[in-house]
């Protein structure tokens, strides 16, 4: 049964100090028996879409490059399936939110470029975050084969199903969301339900585990709910962290326990596959 660790981390002065700081979080974790460890999304910078800033695009790196080169000797060293969200320069003037999964010998598996694109206040997404075309693939890793989702991606079922269908044993979702003052006096607890109660649907409804890494502490006016947490195929919370703090939430993970769950409760057999044409529309009228 592979052990999994989420990293759960605050807002770092600089690219440089943050990657330092989250090569001693692997390297901890993978010395406590972690065999998959994943980052929270864009770990390696702020959460800079508080602001429509075009400076900010310097903030990007060439994947693969110099950063998934770095990535992939430390997940060979370690023997690790190693998730990790970047901000990623892909052209001139083309940005993704991407994930990159390195296997446990070092291999750059594939990237997966964030599909959903938020727009709200605080989370201004759409100005640097162009649509992921990666599609929705499944990484079979020396560890579980798992889907990669990102942050907003969360909140849609059918990515979740899509990648579940691709053979997703776990899904991954490296996230950035916090509070705005404004709200949280009057919305906080009511959308903290609602973003860990859809994940739980997922994992219930594709029969699989699913791990929402989040950040902690308070940057430009955000307070990051942090409570990053793992969820089984009934999807119970399995694990749980804390809001304020720094951790790294480890969980073993029991593939048995996935294809249990989909022989007692069918659900890919009952689709009416025949009968869902509709979801490829916008709205129905």
């Amino acid at each position: 049964m592979p052990r999994l660790a989420l990293l759960q981390s605050k807002t770092f002065a600089s690219k440089a100090e943050a990657f330092d700081h989250h090569e001693t979080l692997i390297r901890k974790a993978a010395a406590d028996g972690a065999q998959i460890v994943a980052t929270q999304e864009l770990f390696l910078t702020p959460y800079f879409c508080t602001v429509e800033n075009t400076d900010l695009f310097d903030l990007a790196d060439p994947l693969p490059g110099p950063v998934t080169d770095r990535l992939g000797k430390l997940a060979a060293e370690l023997g690790i399936v190693l998730i990790s969200s970047l901000f990623e320069h892909r052209g001139p003037g083309l940005y993704h939110n991407t994930a990159a999964i390195h296997d446990a010998d070092g291999s750059l598996l594939g990237l997966y470029r964030k599909s959903h694109i938020p727009q709200d206040p605080g989370f201004e997404e759409k100005f640097y975050f162009t649509p992921g075309d990666s599609g929705w693939p499944v990484w079979d890793t020396a560890f579980g084969k798992i889907g990669v989702l990102i942050c907003w991606d969360q909140w849609y079922p059918e990515a979740a199903r899509l990648m579940a269908l691709g053979g997703a044993q776990l899904l991954i979702y490296p996230t950035a969301i916090g509070w705005l003052p404004e709200e949280k006096p009057t919305l906080g607890d009511a959308q903290h339900c609602a973003w860990e109660t859809v994940q739980r649907g997922h994992a219930v409804a594709n029969g699989c585990y699913l791990a929402a890494i989040n950040r902690s502490g308070t940057h430009d006016g955000t307070e990051f709910w942090g409570r990053s947490f793992i969820a089984n195929p009934y999807g119970e919370i399995a694990a749980k962290a804390s809001t304020e703090n720094e951790e790294i939430l480890m969980h073993e993970i029991n593939f048995k326990n996935v294809e249990d769950f989909r022989r007692i409760w069918p659900f890919f057999r009952d689709r009416r596959i025949d009968a869902y044409g509709d979801l490829t529309k916008r709205w129905r009228s």
